[in-house]
């Protein structure tokens, strides 16, 4: 119910920048030599001296990526305390299947000598590495992404193909917004329903835009802290009732996902008035998300703490299981998390989630829009999901993810810098007897956002 997947790590995060970029504290003023990364037989891969250190670790990525580099030797402790050599191989054999080989790096771009970006061109795509090199005397690499495919001669019907595929079921929409009307340019299963993990949370940062623009709430008030959750990037840890503004709690849950301000929002703005401004944005379903859960909530009624609970509340309507959960108050609740739902199988995500269709999500997004609330918009364009490269060409980008087992929702509102018209890309991929790869449904959103920049 995040971008850090429920808790665990978060290889698309770490690895393909979702949110979270793993990088050293900052870069030397002169350059130590650079270590050499070995091949799996421990023979060294040769560089030219004057290469930047950044220069030399972006020429092995075709080596990388081929499985011909030593994991340990090419990156540092840092990145390899985030993502394991196991979940790289992982990625690297989605990276593969989805694209085919690596044939050669292009257009290495150094910002300096540790850091920049390098087109790394695969059988049937290419895509944008940002990397950063430790300055320290082995100059391993401690922040890597790959993302912004492109396919030649890519359409539409080429995404909607792939992601008919997809094990269990997918669905995206792509439209064109103007004022609250939406006009989709292309879709696949837009109108069905989909579990979509933290995306919900747009719903209440417009609830929260509404109640300001109302007088009810200031961004810049100060608030306590009052629920801890798990998958919280900035709040994990933090004493209960520390001080915060509403619009530190906004930001945090849009551009890291933070569970425990997103649930200490649900409390302060009310859990019937954010259904209410839900219905009001034209979900097709919104019973599926009455009671509107905290993601505390959700995590405790999936685990086994609450077998019995959990049979009762799904077998229940709306108005029953609303008396349920206000009567478990004090039972769901972080201490009875017992993180079964963390790792192995997704669990319940057809029954115990955040729903919605493609078509709801653009209209939430378009709602947000309309208000005009600047410091939602703000909020949503801290982290815009897809990095610098695949932003160029838009004015204006924002974007909220959602995941957890079996789970993956991605959306982007952006307007074009060609001509100002606005925007929706939202995707999301529900898989109840596997986790989804995120790899796969980056790259797939990531050329829909291409085709949507081009579009007529």
């Amino acid at each position: 119910m995040g971008q850090q997947r429920f808790g665990r790590a978060s290889l698309a995060a770490a690895l393909l920048g979702l949110s979270i970029f793993i990088a050293s504290p900052g870069t030397a003023q002169t350059q130590p030599s650079v270590a050499e990364a070995t091949d799996k037989t421990g023979k060294p891969q040769d560089a030219a001296a004057e290469d930047s250190a950044f220069e030399r670790r972006a020429a092995q990525l075709v080596d990388l990526f081929s499985g011909r580099l030593n994991y340990g030797a090419y990156f540092a402790p840092l990145f390899q305390a985030a993502v394991s050599e196991a979940q790289f191989e992982a990625l690297r054999a989605n990276l593969i299947t989805a694209y085919g080989e690596p044939l050669a790096v292009e257009a290495v771009e150094p910002l300096d000598p540790w850091r920049g970006t390098a087109r790394l061109r695969f059988a049937r795509a290419s895509g944008t590495v940002t990397m950063e090199v430790s300055p320290d005397g082995e100059q391993r690499v401690t922040g890597l992404r790959i993302q912004n495919f492109i396919l030649p001669g890519d359409s539409f019907a080429a995404v909607s193909s792939e992601m008919a595929t997809l094990p269990g079921k997918a669905g995206f929409l792509v439209a064109e917004i103007d004022n609250d009307d939406i006009r989709p340019l292309a879709s696949l299963h837009g109108d069905a329903q989909f579990a979509v993990g933290s995306t919900y949370k747009l719903y209440l940062l417009g609830e929260l835009a509404a109640q300001i623009a109302a007088g009810e709430h200031r961004w810049d008030a100060v608030v306590p802290l009052t629920h801890q959750s798990f998958s919280s990037a900035a709040t994990a840890g933090w004493a209960t009732d520390t001080p915060v503004t509403i619009q530190t709690l906004a930001n945090w849950m849009i551009a890291v996902s933070d569970n425990g301000a997103a649930d200490t929002l649900l409390h302060l703005l009310g859990r019937e008035r954010i259904e209410a401004y839900m219905r009001g944005t034209g979900h097709e379903a919104p019973s599926r998300n009455i009671p509107m859960l905290s993601t505390v909530e959700a995590f405790a009624l999936k685990g086994v703490n609450f077998a019995s609970e959990r049979r009762a509340f799904i077998a229940a309507d709306d108005a029953a299981q609303r008396q349920m959960v206000e009567g478990w108050a004090d039972r769901l609740t972080l201490a009875n998390v017992d993180g079964v739902s963390f790792a192995g199988k997704p669990r319940y995500i057809d029954a115990l989630e955040w729903f919605a269709s493609p078509r709801d999500i653009a209209q939430a997004m378009a709602a947000l829009r309309s208000q005009g609330a600047p410091e939602a918009m703000q909020a949503l364009a801290i982290n815009n999901g897809v990095g610098p490269e695949a932003a160029k060409g838009w004015r204006y980008l924002g974007y909220k993810g959602g995941s957890e087992l079996g789970v993956m929702s991605m959306t982007l509102l952006g307007q074009r810098e060609a001509d100002g018209k606005w925007f929706v890309v939202t995707a999301s991929w529900n898989n109840p007897d596997a986790d989804t790869a995120a790899v796969t449904m980056i790259g797939l959103v990531g050329r829909l956002l291409q085709l949507a920049l081009k579009a007529d």
